[in-house]
């Protein structure tokens, strides 16, 4: 694993948009990491490159505050303006072996992945974790087509020689079926952002990732 470290098992991922008029993203990521989420990943694509940047920084000074890790969406120049530890790339995203060249080898990369066949050429490019997606229905994700289940969850942490995340629609009472199809972790954004209270949310949801080993599996990565 990159700098010797081991991954997280919860990846909560930002959109400021789904908080709703009123909605601050920096305090609701705060309470968040006050709960124990040891992985934020900024994805805000509607921002613009100084925007972005600025909200990036204030974020990596809170995940600095709380011991926890920063991935930028997309943008490896404003990863590596702000000190993050490193960045997840989509479908439209550079190569991830021409990110990693440019990051070196001590950051992170992950990649999003909806088909089996995507999983071994970002695995081999250089990529250090997948998210496969949609696992269950959610709204975020209804662009990629219908969720893909548990039995396809399976053959892709099978397929993958790498962690893989689950995302889409996940709930604290699905962990136990995630982590029986090989999930090595979560990722997330509607079930901490949109709580009424994101440190609680986020509290319950990494004591119960503990209590189905996905913590021990990630610190065995």
């Amino acid at each position: 694993m990159v700098a010797d470290q081991p991954l997280f098992p919860l990846c909560l991922i930002t959109d400021r948009l789904a908080l709703g008029p009123g909605g601050d993203l920096l305090k609701v990521v705060e309470q968040a990491l006050r709960g124990g989420v040891p992985a934020v990943q900024l994805r805000e694509k509607d921002l613009t490159s100084r925007e972005l940047f600025d909200l990036a920084s204030e974020i990596r000074n809170l995940t600095r505050r709380h011991h926890a890790r920063l991935l930028i969406n997309d943008r490896v120049d404003v990863a590596l303006a702000v000190g993050a530890d490193g960045v997840h790339l989509g479908h439209q995203s550079l190569p991830v072996a021409k990110v990693r060249s440019l990051l070196g080898h001590k950051k992170l990369i992950g990649v999003s992945t909806h088909r089996l066949e995507e999983i071994l050429p970002a695995a081999r490019q250089g990529a250090n974790f997948l998210t496969f997606s949609p696992v269950y229905f959610t709204p975020s994700k209804a662009g990629y087509g219908p969720a893909q289940g548990l039995e396809r969850l399976q053959s892709a942490c099978r397929t993958s020689p790498i962690p893989v995340l689950a995302l889409g629609g996940i709930r604290p009472e699905k962990l136990a079926e995630l982590r029986a199809a090989g999930a090595s972790g979560i990722a997330l954004i509607s079930a901490i952002l949109n709580a009424e209270d994101p440190r609680k949310a986020a509290s319950n949801m990494m004591e119960t990732l503990a209590a189905e080993g996905f913590c021990a599996a990630a610190a065995s990565l």
